[in-house]
């Protein structure tokens, strides 16, 4: 017996012919957390914050592909450093219409590039920080080897 969160085929008995329908791929949280190495708790978070919007059977939720894409989305823009809203905003983007695909791409340029110069300059004090430690490391060096005999 197949669980109901696999992709089914079913007899089309309207039409006579035993042909077949396809019901798109649907998941459960657990599977869903254990395809992207999360917990339950994470995905249903994601959800609170309207990045997920699974269907509701009673107190099942069933994840269609859409879900999981979101979710993979939202797991790389983490990855990236993105904050949670500027996830959803790129993928809102994209749902709220045709064309979506590119006008997201645009604003994802954007916030890479903002993401790219904040690392620039994180890096930039990271160095400036080494070069003080270095100075005051060279300093202390120099107090002790005329203290010490």
């Amino acid at each position: 017996m197949s669980k109901p969160s696999q992709t089914e085929s079913q007899a089309t008995p309207a039409n006579g012919a035993a042909g077949t329908v396809k019901r798109k791929r649907t998941f459960a949280i657990g599977e869903l957390a254990e395809m992207f190495e999360v917990t339950p708790r994470t995905i249903r978070f994601y959800e609170q914050e309207g990045l997920l919007s699974p269907e509701r059977q009673g107190q099942r939720r069933i994840y269609h592909d859409k879900d999981r894409v979101r979710l993979k989305l939202t797991l790389r823009g983490k990855r990236l450093g993105f904050t949670l809203a500027e996830i959803r905003e790129v993928v809102e983007l994209y749902d709220a219409m045709p064309g979506g695909n590119t006008r997201q791409l645009h604003r994802m340029l954007e916030i890479l590039a903002e993401k790219r110069a904040d690392m620039e300059q994180r890096l930039e004090d990271i160095r400036l920080m080494q070069h003080e430690l270095d100075d005051v490391e060279t300093r202390c060096r120099a107090v002790l080897e005329r203290l010490e005999p």
